[in-house]
């Protein structure tokens, strides 16, 4: 699926040395900061090859035009040994989670939410009429200043409370009376905050605050934009070139899985150079609709379920031949390695 500008991925396979392997400085594998390249121990590779790990299972199944160096004792890790029923979770599994970050992506590029946050204020209303309308411009149609507002519980009336203001302060432009405290301080920046009002006032009007919409809120702005934080911007700017509103290398690669688990339970191999490539590369070229693709792997994964369902293959790989073909690799090669 490679194109002129894409990046060169290299994964491999290593043996500790003996002495790191018995001791307590055993190491799974080692990566560069980007992950472009990575090298697995052999004991972590076949250990990911026994849950049925899509990359790794591409490993055993790579073109000889792509291998760059092969030791003769890989060849006795064998596809057959590893593939069993465990592909549909690993593959279509993870293509389905795939899918679903792909609607969690079109709807923060769809749905922005702006850089300022928002607080209490902007989720509070004011009775007006037989309806409500907005603290914010409530308070502006009033002349009134929150800083000078107090607010009680309505005995009864969840998050409603009376409005009071404090006049003779607000137009000294001193503080207001130590029974005022706003509606809201700095110190109850996720609510609002009540005041001892004399019994004899009256209110100015009643306020409604939404704790469910402004939780919700929270939570959508510190998702949203730690996603900001984390995004590949490149690939971000594609999916606005393109605008179809959705990670199409991403989607792309879904449904290269998809079409790899269908091949695995139907034929029990795992085709690493795509018949289709053509057509995954206008996936990534931004030529279908979103919700055309959505619809499309959905399909896909219920043909992909009633496929598995019939399927000869195992449950899953059998524990008791692949762990005496890791001790025999082992032993060669640190046998070998010893008389070379």
């Amino acid at each position: 699926m490679d194109l002129p500008d894409s990046d060169t991925d290299i994964k491999g396979v290593f043996v500790l040395p003996l002495d790191k392997y018995y001791g307590l400085d055993y190491i799974k594998q080692v990566n560069n900061e980007s992950n472009d390249i990575v090298f697995y121990e052999l004991k972590r590779f076949v250990e990911l090859l026994s849950v049925n790990n899509p990359n790794m299972l591409e490993m055993l199944a790579v073109p000889p035009d792509c291998i760059l160096y092969k030791h003769p004792l890989f060849d006795l890790l064998k596809p057959g040994l590893f593939i069993s029923k465990l592909c549909q979770k690993t593959f279509a599994g993870y293509a389905f989670s795939q899918v679903k970050r792909a609607k969690g992506l079109n709807k923060k590029i769809v749905n922005p939410i702006a850089a300022e946050k928002l607080n209490v204020l902007d989720f509070c209303y004011v009775v007006k009429g037989q309806g409500s309308i907005r603290l914010r411009k409530w308070l502006e149609i009033k002349g009134l200043k929150q800083e000078y507002c107090g607010l009680v519980n309505i005995s009864h009336m969840k998050n409603v409370y009376g409005i009071y203001y404090d006049f003779e302060a607000a137009e000294s432009g001193g503080e207001s009376s130590p029974g005022f405290r706003g509606i809201i301080r700095k110190e109850d920046v996720n609510g609002v905050s009540l005041s001892r009002i004399p019994k004899s006032m009256k209110p100015l009007g009643i306020m409604s605050f939404n704790v469910e919409a402004y939780s919700k809120y929270c939570r959508d702005y510190k998702e949203y934009w730690d996603w900001v934080k984390r995004r590949n911007e490149a690939r971000y700017r594609d999916t606005i070139a393109h605008g179809k509103n959705y990670d199409a290398k991403n989607m792309m690669h879904t449904f290269r899985l998809l079409d790899m688990a269908a091949e695995i339970a139907k034929e029990g191999k795992i085709i690493v150079k795509r018949p289709n490539r053509d057509e995954l590369l206008d996936i990534r070229k931004g030529k279908f609709l979103y919700d055309e693709l959505v619809a499309k792997a959905e399909a896909k994964l219920r043909e992909i379920e009633t496929l598995f369902e019939v399927s000869k293959l195992p449950e899953r790989p059998d524990k008791t031949k692949i762990n005496p073909l890791l001790v025999k690799i082992r032993k060669d090669f640190y046998s070998k390695d010893r008389l070379g």
